[in-house]
This record gives C-alpha cells, sequence and structure tokens, in this order.
C-alpha cells in the first residue's frame, strides 16, 4: 500500500521555483524539489489516505520509478486473488461477489421460507384456538341458559319422542342381551359337564362288568343330550351375536348421529341468541359489522342443524324396519331351537339349524373328551 502511495507521489512531478512559482528549473533541483514533496507525506496523511480507502480498482501501480513510461503501468483490475480480498478489506463499499455469496443468498432464502412456514402454520393453530375458544364459550352460555329456564331452544317434539323410545328400547335389549349371555354360559358349563359325564359312564362301564349295561345306557344318554346341547348352543350363540350387532352396532350408529345433532342444535340455538341480542342493540356501523358476521355463522349453524335432523329422522327409519325384521327372525330361531331341544326331538333342533343357514363345529372340537386327556 505505501509502495503504490510513493510511486503515485513520485509520478507527480511538479517544478516549481524558490518562490513557488511554476518555472523551469535545473535537472537537480527538480530531482531534488520531487524528493521532498515525496517525504513530505507524514504518519498523519498516511492513515488518513489509508482509512479512506482508495480505489484500488482505479489506482495504478508503477514498476519503474520516476520517469517510467506508461509502458511499466499496470491496472489492478486485472489482478486476481488476493488483491481482490485485499481490496475488499479496506473498502467496505465494494460488493464481493461469487460463489460463496450465492450459498449465502440461497441459505438466508431458504431460512427466511422456513420461518415464514412456521409462522404460517402457529397462526392457523391460533385462529383455530380462537374460533374452538369463542364456540365453547358461546354454547356453555347457552346450556346454562337453558337449565336455569333463561334461554329458548328449538324443540322438535315428534322427533324428540321417537329419540327417547329408541333409548328406552337400546336399554330393554341390553338387558335381554345380558340374560342371553348369561343362559349361554350356563348351558355351555351343563353340556361341558354332560360331556365329561358320559365320558366317565363309559369308562366305568368298560371297568365295571357287572355294571356294564347301566353304565352304557347313561353314557348314550348323557352324549345324546351333549349333541343335541351343542346344537341349541349353536342357535343360541346365533341369536346373542345377532342381538349383539343390533344393539351395540345399528342403534350406537344411529345415537351417535343424534348426539351431532343434539350438538348442532345446541350451536344454534347459541348463535341464534347471539344474533338476537345484536339485534336489539345499537345500530352504527361497527354493530351493523357484528350483527352480518352473527347473521353469517347463523345461516351455517342453520345449514348444519337441518342437515343432521334429516339424518336422523332417515336412521330412526331405517334403524325400525332393520330392528323389526332382525328380531322377528332371531325371535322364530330361538322359540324353535328351544322347543326342539327340551321336547327331544332332535331331528326338528338339526332341521332349525338348516333353516337358519347356521352351521356347527363338530362335537367335542374346542375342548377333548376326558379319555383323550388321559
Amino acid at each position: 500500500m505505501t509502495d503504490s502511495i510513493m510511486s503515485k507521489a513520485a509520478t507527480m512531478e511538479i517544478p516549481i521555483n524558490s518562490n513557488g512559482d511554476t518555472g523551469t528549473l535545473p535537472e537537480d533541483d527538480s530531482l531534488e524539489q520531487a524528493a521532498k514533496l515525496q517525504w513530505s507525506l507524514d504518519e498523519k496523511d498516511l492513515q488518513q489516505v489509508m482509512v479512506s480507502g482508495p480505489n484500488l480498482n482505479e489506482t495504478s501501480i508503477v514498476s519503474g520509478g520516476y520517469g517510467g513510461t506508461a509502458e511499466g503501468i499496470i491496472p489492478t483490475s486485472s489482478i486476481k486473488g488476493p488483491a481482490v480480498r485485499y481490496n475488499a478489506e479496506f473498502n467496505k463499499r465494494i460488493p464481493v461477489t461469487g460463489l460463496g455469496s450465492n450459498m449465502h443468498h440461497s441459505s438466508s432464502n431458504s431460512s427466511m421460507a422456513a420461518d415464514e412456514a412456521t409462522r404460517g402454520v402457529a397462526v392457523e393453530k391460533i385462529e383455530t384456538m380462537k374460533k374452538w375458544g369463542l364456540n365453547t364459550y358461546k354454547c356453555t352460555k347457552q346450556m346454562i341458559s337453558e337449565r336455569f329456564g333463561r334461554g329458548s331452544r328449538t324443540v322438535d317434539l315428534e322427533l324428540e319422542a321417537q329419540i327417547e323410545v329408541l333409548r328406552d328400547t337400546k336399554k330393554k335389549y341390553e338387558n335381554v342381551l345380558r340374560l342371553a349371555r348369561a343362559l349361554t354360559n350356563h348351558f355351555y358349563n351343563m353340556v361341558q359337564t354332560q360331556h365329561a359325564l358320559g365320558d366317565t359312564f363309559a369308562d366305568l362301564s368298560q371297568k365295571s362288568p357287572e355294571l356294564r349295561d347301566e353304565f352304557g345306557y347313561n353314557a348314550e344318554t348323557q352324549k345324546l343330550l351333549c349333541k343335541n346341547g351343542e346344537t341349541l348352543l349353536g342357535a343360541v350363540n346365533f341369536f346373542v351375536s345377532s342381538i349383539n350387532t343390533l344393539v351395540n352396532k345399528t342403534m350406537e350408529d344411529t345415537l351417535m348421529t343424534i348426539k351431532m345433532y343434539e350438538n348442532a342444535r345446541l350451536e344454534f340455538d347459541a348463535y341464534r341468541s347471539d344474533l338476537e341480542e345484536l339485534s336489539l342493540g345499537p345500530r352504527d356501523a361497527v354493530a351493523m359489522a357484528r350483527i352480518d358476521a352473527a347473521q353469517e355463522q347463523y345461516q351455517v349453524q342453520k345449514d348444519k342443524y337441518e342437515r343432521l335432523r334429516s339424518d336422523v329422522i332417515i336412521k330412526l327409519k331405517f334403524l325400525e324396519e332393520n330392528k323389526v325384521k332382525v328380531m322377528h327372525k332371531q325371535l322364530l330361531l330361538f322359540h324353535n331351537a328351544i322347543s326342539a331341544y327340551f321336547a327331544g326331538n332332535q331331528e326338528q333342533l338339526e332341521q332349525t339349524l338348516k333353516q337358519f343357514n347356521i352351521k356347527l363345529k363338530p362335537p367335542g372340537a374346542d375342548k377333548p373328551s376326558w379319555l383323550e386327556e388321559q
């Protein structure tokens, strides 16, 4: 840096005389004056030049000394590598471009895009929580008002009567299902006991020659009862499975739709009450904007309420038809199977299972006999 400045000073030859006027001097005097001018730059001037940061791209490096020709001047703009970095270090106004700068800008853009996406998700979650909180507040307020008799509610007497009948019917069918399961468990235990008792009689018939016939008769009777019992057990299991499907799937699905309908009714009444309160208030610009927003929300809730009301009516109708059809078949099966079993009519019992397409497992397939266990 100092050499460049000194070379530039050497090229700045100004011939002066002793009075300070320009003129022609001898060559020795010119050299002496140039030397004095060259060393007149003190440390303060050098620091000032370094701070001000000369643009090296506009500076020339003189290869020779005083009196050098133009052929020895090399423009610094043609110097690559460290010269450019040296220039960038002292002159902050010169932008440095290249691969590193492009990578920096690319990384910065990616970071900004990620920040924007994260901010967008956060704002969306906040808006969702805000809407949920406002809706919960309105519905809670409406519910409390209805319980204390201060608020009005939308009532559909015919539909609500059908809903109450369904809930009562479901409770009774659940009781039937509970009792049928208890009967199945007890009868299963009885069949297993009969099976074990028949195996025991058969074993004693082989080991007691004097009572062989008596033990043999009882063994055959228990085996026949066990076989008929397993047939009846298959019919009762089919009955229990059908009632369970009707109660815990078909009726439960309808009740879930009814619950959604009741929630929609509560929301509808909450926004209806809110709209009525705003309509009784002032009619300035701010109030009118709130009324318009409330009217829009009211319409949305009204459409939702009417849609779910229609769904409930349709499901109640189909449920009633399906219930009658299923129970007619299952009650006929249960009656015929029980009657045939206790009448000892094995053929009628088997015919009943064929009538309802019930397939049984082979007798004793679930549990080995007493003899097989030995």
